[in-house]
């Protein structure tokens, strides 16, 4: 790739800076880290490594960064792809091989969404994996869009009101997830992808399947910002941006013990004492 144009330069920047933020703000890199950084072969996973290998060498710590893809054992998976391309650019790398395709074709029936079972299979083995080359942090290349999509998608289907957080504990407490592109635009990842003409592997696991229930939120969410530019933006602030005491989830906020506090100043002036 020869030299970047002006917007070229400012969309690789752009990235990098929203990364460094939601590092900075989450905390998500600490001195000495090992970060296992779970790559796809898709334009997400590829960002993620890129912009992850110079906050590496801008950062004021230190930390590790390896490489980890899963061969799932797709018909037709290429699979000298990922080592040539980690090789060239001088990166630690491990492959898994752990034939989850089968079950997942056994499990489910056919015509039925793979996804669930596919993602689970893939993170339990991650998982175990992080704990075997002692990394601390394990990272995920979803975006801003995944984030919000994923809001909708509970909203609507699961009746509740829960997202991707930037970074998660893994329920048995041995993992901890971080998501460093949170801040950065599903548009502006592709951009970036085609500029740095990364080898992208595409997922053929389940085939298009372009009814799944994401597909319709990413459709919906991509006709509102056609409508209204910057709304995907809005939506994933406020999910900064929470006030428990506005919502109906007793767990989180005490409805029950709410009173009027007497000792509060009166609202009203008594105007007959001026």
């Amino acid at each position: 790739m020869g030299t970047l144009s002006v917007n070229q330069n400012k969309l690789q920047k752009r990235l990098r800076r929203l990364a460094g933020e939601a590092v900075t703000d989450f905390n998500m890199i600490e001195e000495g880290d090992k970060v296992m950084v779970c790559l796809s072969g898709g334009k997400d996973s590829y960002t993620m490594l890129d912009v992850l290998l110079y906050l590496q060498k801008v950062a004021p710590i230190r930390f590790e960064i390896v490489a980890v893809n899963m061969d799932q054992k797709q018909p037709g998976f290429p699979e000298d792809v990922l080592p040539a391309y980690l090789k060239s650019i001088g990166v630690e790398y491990h492959i898994i091989e752990k034939d989850t395709y089968s079950v997942v074709k056994e499990k489910i029936p056919e015509g039925k969404t793979t996804c669930s079972l596919c993602s689970r299979l893939r993170r339990g083995t991650l998982y175990t994996f992080a704990d075997q080359i002692g990394a601390t942090k394990m990272a995920l290349g979803h975006h801003r869009d995944d984030i919000v999509e994923t809001f909708f998608l509970n909203l609507f289907y699961g009746g509740t009101l829960k997202a991707m957080p930037p970074k998660l504990l893994s329920d048995d407490g041995r993992n901890v997830v971080i998501r460093p592109l949170a801040y950065c635009s599903e548009t502006d990842i592709a951009a970036y992808a085609r500029l740095k003409e990364f080898p992208i592997i595409p997922c053929n696991l389940c085939g298009s399947q372009e009814n799944l229930q994401r597909q319709v939120v990413k459709e919906m969410l991509r006709e509102w910002e056609r409508q209204s530019p910057g709304r995907t933006e809005i939506m994933f602030r406020a999910l900064q941006n929470v006030h428990p005491s506005q919502l109906a989830d007793r767990k989180l906020f005490d409805f029950a013990g709410l009173r009027i506090d007497d000792e509060a100043t009166p609202r009203f002036v008594d105007v007959m004492s001026l």
